[in-house]
Formats: C-alpha cells, structure tokens, sequence
C-alpha cells in the first residue's frame, strides 16, 4: 500500500497526524504531508510524495483517510 496527499485539499487538520504520526507530519505551511521514516515526502504533487506504508500502520492510514476533514488523503493498493 502507497499513500499520498493533494496539498491543494488539505486543510491543515492535523487529524492524520494524530492517528497515524509514523506516517503523516504536518509541515511549517499548515499542511500535511506523508513520511518514509525521518524522511518527509514534501514534494506536492511528484513522485516523491508517494508513501509507503508499513504493513503494520496500514489500518491507522486508512483510518486517517476516512477521518481527513478535506479529503485529501489518497490511498493506492498496490496488486
């Protein structure tokens, strides 16, 4: 599983941090962006903001995703 954010929708909530912290972190500019570990994906928009989830986070991204007041977190599974 992969997860992204589309800045654009995000509202600076902060709701996905608080469920899922190892996986999200919300950045100086108000918005929320997704980590690889220490690494910060802060590229909006490119490859780079591609995510992947750790098979034990899986259920607290998804979580995050159905709680996200904008809407903005995109989930992909990979088959």
């Amino acid at each position: 599983m992969k997860v992204w954010i589309d800045q654009d929708l995000c509202t600076g909530d902060g709701l996905c941090e608080e469920i899922a912290p190892a996986v999200f972190h919300l950045q100086d500019d108000g918005l929320a962006y997704v980590k690889e570990g220490d690494k910060i994906l802060d590229d909006p928009g490119g490859t780079e903001g591609l995510a992947n989830v750790p098979d034990d986070l899986k259920e607290a991204v998804i979580e995050a995703a159905e709680e996200c007041p904008g809407e903005c977190i995109f989930i992909e599974d990979e088959d």
